[in-house]
């Protein structure tokens, strides 16, 4: 019965298929390039990943940090904080604020950092629209603006 379906490969275990039906079969070596580019653009992604994470979660060159803060008369606030820095040459600012009742913020004040120490702490009285309820740290940065710089 030659030339059936039934017909096997030499040395056979598995059935042989036409050539000029189906083609010969791919080389090895097509797939190992499809493998090795997979693996640069995972690499070259994951890399690009974890430079983002390290620029946005990173450590900050200036923080601050709330340790205290009370209630004055007239819809004011006094808050307390701990600056720590990683350059104490350079002025700094950070932006406090309060909140109201509802959570919204409803008075914010920039505070200068003058050039100093590594850790200051520094308080600062807020004006609210409201009645305030708390006071924290929006964020702090080495970017002074021209208006709060000393001459």
């Amino acid at each position: 019965m030659a030339g059936g379906p039934a017909e096997t490969a030499v040395g056979g275990g598995a059935p042989a298929l036409p050539a000029d039906r189906y083609g010969t079969g791919r080389a090895a070596t097509s797939r190992r390039w499809r493998r090795w580019l997979f693996l640069a653009i995972a690499l070259l992604v994951s890399g690009l990943i974890a430079w983002i994470a390290y620029v946005n979660l990173g450590a900050a060159p200036i923080d601050a940090e709330r340790v205290a803060f009370s209630a004055k008369p007239g819809n004011a606030m006094e808050i307390t904080i701990n600056v720590t820095r990683d350059d104490n040459s350079r002025p700094g600012v950070c932006v406090v604020r309060v909140r109201d009742k509802t959570g919204a913020e409803s008075g914010r004040k920039e505070l200068l950092i003058p050039a100093g120490a590594k850790y200051s702490r520094m308080s600062t009285t807020i004006k609210s629209i409201g009645e305030p309820v708390t006071a924290d740290v929006f964020g702090c940065s080495y970017d002074v603006p021209r208006y709060l710089s000393t001459p």
